[in-house]
């Protein structure tokens, strides 16, 4: 028979369980909200060496005007997200870097609702327990939309960058026809593709509501990581101050940002062996686990039951990690 109270009782814990894993994933959303402390500083040393000046009155409203903006539009999220996140500005950075418009409120409700969903599949579809399937789900519920955004912000840099060279060069070809650097702007923001294309558009109609070039640049520039964006940033404000051949400057800058781009993809295709390397070495432990389950699930399951087990799975386990970690930073190089 149908038992109505067994079957509140886990309904009811279902529920409570819910409710706290969804405070405690908008909590731990600080973890993933962190940003490059350095790059913050870097940017604001360049901005008072570019501009001259700290930024004004007037832009600090703007500031805080498109602050307040950034919300889901639903009252009770926005103030528990504001209550347990004090600082979404890094996480907000990261969502703008996707081109989408995703708030910070709707990306903690996002994250809280696949942890949610994943518990629920966890326990009542493959019958762990409660103390395995809310780990499981605030482990995968985190870092599924966290590698997400990473990869689509990385995604979309890597786009800009890419055609990066030839936005600048056609700035050199509006610039040697006459046009000031406003209009060659607006040119770019037309004839360039995007994600490019959109980012000068958006400069472009910063410039008609009043704000100045500069700093219609360095809002893109806290989209685009790599400093080849700030370096026409950098170029702009230095002849605007000083005066010279502004075309013949972002010729070479178009130049240098090429050479640079086809060292990179150079160093790449050399260290492409050490790093499928890595990625097989790295794999092939878990691919083993997997095909073991499926042929004899019990052979494997005696080695999570047993404790010399479970202490063998996490000495692999680290050093699996060790390993792939040593032979990533082998094959990371800056230029």
């Amino acid at each position: 028979m149908f038992d109505a109270g067994g079957a509140g009782s886990q309904l009811t814990i279902m529920l409570v369980v819910g409710g706290a894993t969804l405070l405690i994933s908008l909590l731990l959303l600080l973890a993933f909200a962190g940003g490059d402390g350095h790059s913050r500083e870097s940017r604001r040393r360049l901005e008072e060496i570019s501009m001259g000046q700290k930024p004004t009155g007037k832009s600090q409203a703007r500031s805080s005007a498109r602050r307040a903006q950034d919300t889901s539009g639903i009252k009770i999220i926005d103030g528990i997200v504001r209550a347990l996140i004090p600082k979404p500005d890094q996480l907000k950075i990261r969502l703008e870097k996707t081109g989408f418009k995703m708030t910070v409120s709707k990306y903690a409700t996002v994250t809280g609702m696949v942890i949610v969903l994943i518990i629920g599949y966890s326990h009542y579809l493959y019958g762990l327990n409660w103390f395995l399937a809310v780990p499981v789900g605030l482990a995968s519920g985190l870092f599924i939309p966290h590698v997400t955004v990473g990869y689509l912000g990385k995604r979309r840099i890597n786009k800009f960058m890419k055609n990066f060279p030839e936005a600048i060069e056609l700035l050199v070809r509006g610039l040697r026809a006459g046009l000031p650097i406003s209009e060659a702007i607006v040119t770019v923001g037309h004839d360039a593709p995007d994600p490019v294309g959109k980012e000068f558009r958006g400069v472009a109609d910063a410039m008609r509501v009043g704000q100045s070039l500069e700093q219609g640049l360095w809002d893109v520039a806290r989209r685009i990581d790599p400093p080849d964006f700030k370096f026409l940033i950098i170029a702009i404000s230095i002849q605007r101050e000083t005066g010279g051949n502004l075309a013949e400057t972002l010729g070479g800058l178009a130049n240098t940002l090429r050479k640079r781009r086809q060292l990179k993809l150079k160093i790449k295709a050399m260290s492409s062996e050490a790093r499928a390397s890595a990625w097989i070495i790295g794999s092939l432990p878990f691919i083993m686990f997997f095909l073991l389950w499926l042929a004899n699930d019990s052979y494997v399951m005696k080695l999570i039951e047993d404790p010399r087990g479970i202490y063998m799975i996490g000495a692999g386990l680290t050093m699996i990690a060790s390993g792939v970690g040593v032979m990533a930073k082998m094959v990371r190089f800056e230029i």
